[in-house]
C-alpha cells in the first residue's frame, strides 16, 4: 500500500468486541491507522501510549486513531484497559487486513515454514506439535511490520510511515495533518 492508493475496506472486532469497518470510521473524518506487532510488548506499548497521549492533537484535526495487531480480542481488551486507550484496538487475528495493506511479515516466517529439516528425527505428531508451537510464537513476534497510514475520508492513503521507532508514527501523522490544514 502506497500513498495515493485506495485503502481496502475491512471489518474487524475491536477490543470491546464491536465490529468496526474502515468505511464507517471514515464518516467522522480521516483515520490514522497504525499496525503494530504485539500488544503489551515494550515498543508497541510505547507507540500506542504515544498515540493516546496525543489524542487532543488528533481530535483537533477530527482524525481518529485506530490500532491493529494480530492479537486476539481478549489480548487487545487487556491491553486497552491496562493502558486506558481511548481509541479502538482492532484484532486482525488471521492477518488478512495486514496482508491487504501489505504489512504482514512473510520473509523469515515463510522461509521457516518451507524448511523440511525442522524437527528431523522426531515422530510426525511430535514434530507437528513442536512446529505448530514454534510457528505460533514466531507469527506473534513477526506478525506485522510497524506501519501507519493516514487515510482521508475518500479512503485514499495520504501518508505511509514505516519505522521501527515507536514515537515516529504519531508524530509524523500529526505533522502531515498540520500540513494539510
Amino acid at each position: 500500500m502506497r500513498t495515493g492508493d485506495i485503502a481496502p475496506d475491512f471489518r474487524l472486532p475491536d477490543h470491546l468486541g464491536n465490529v468496526r469497518s474502515l468505511s464507517k470510521l471514515l464518516v467522522d473524518g480521516p483515520v490514522v491507522l497504525f499496525f503494530y506487532p504485539a500488544a503489551t510488548s515494550p515498543v508497541c506499548t510505547a507507540e500506542a501510549c504515544h498515540f493516546r497521549d496525543l489524542g487532543g492533537a488528533f481530535e483537533s484535526f477530527s482524525a481518529q486513531r485506530v490500532g491493529i495487531s494480530t492479537d486476539t480480542t481478549g489480548k487487545q481488551s487487556h491491553f486497552a484497559l491496562q493502558r486506558s486507550f481511548d481509541y479502538p484496538m482492532l484484532a486482525d487475528t488471521d492477518g488478512a487486513v495486514a496482508e491487504q495493506f501489505g504489512v504482514r511479515r512473510g520473509g523469515p516466517l515463510a522461509r521457516l515454514r518451507r524448511r523440511k529439516d525442522i524437527g528431523r528425527g522426531r515422530s510426525h505428531s511430535a514434530r507437528s506439535s513442536m512446529n505448530s508451537t514454534r510457528f505460533s510464537m514466531i507469527r506473534q513476534l513477526l506478525s506485522v511490520k510497524r506501519t501507519t497510514f493516514v487515510i482521508d475520508t475518500n479512503q485514499v492513503v495520504r501518508l505511509v510511515v514505516r519505522s521501527e521507532r515507536s514515537h515516529v508514527h504519531a508524530d509524523k501523522a500529526l505533522d502531515y495533518l498540520r500540513y494539510l490544514s
